[in-house]
């Protein structure tokens, strides 16, 4: 009886070590877990109406194919409308040359108009910009860090900032002439 104790003895030592084994297993797998999704959500600030407009820096379309960078912190002071588009986008075609025909009156008053493309080529922006006669500043967010700063789904998706740099409005879908200028009066500078 004493060899089948011992046998059990160590059968026993053997199904506690890998019973030990497994739980420190399971709680390591479940630190490495919390500290990747904490971590990743740490890094991630909440974009909503009220918060802080995330500043960035991003090359600029122009007219000539020349490139000079576009600063959100650039702006402070001024209303900023920010809209993330693409061309391939039909409610960003319809409402980019609203945009534009509003855009001289508000530049005055202190409002600027940024339009960061999401395309995957500059050539196809420029083409683009030149047919609609885009005056405004246009950058592109060629590597999309822009947009998930701003967490942007669908596009068009706008940003009305003020000139403290808060969101003030933010706009998912196309906007009318009326809607676009109601916003941009939300935003101008106090004189």
């Amino acid at each position: 009886m004493s060899v089948e104790k011992a046998k059990a003895a160590k059968k026993n030592k053997k199904r506690n070590r890998l019973i030990f084994r497994t739980i420190i297993l399971a709680l390591l797998l479940v630190a490495v877990i919390y500290a990747l999704v904490s971590n990743f959500n740490k890094d991630k600030t909440d974009i909503s109406v009220g918060s802080q407009a995330p500043d960035f820096e991003l090359e600029q379309i122009n007219n000539n194919n020349d490139l000079e960078n576009v600063k959100l912190s650039d702006y402070e002071g001024k209303g900023v409308m920010l809209n993330f588009w693409g061309t391939w986008c039909d409610p960003c075609k319809k409402e980019m040359p609203y945009m534009q025909s509003l855009y001289p009156e508000y530049k005055k008053k202190g409002v600027e108009i940024i339009a960061v493309n999401l395309d995957t080529t500059k050539l196809v922006v420029d083409k683009f910009i030149n047919k609609f006669d885009l005056t405004f500043p246009v950058p592109y967010d060629s590597n999309k860090e822009v947009r998930d700063s701003y967490q942007v789904g669908n596009i068009p998706s706008t940003f009305f900032i003020n000139p403290d740099g808060e969101i003030v409005e933010m706009v998912e879908g196309g906007m009318t002439l009326n809607k676009i200028e109601g916003y941009l009066q939300q935003i101008l500078p106090e004189k």
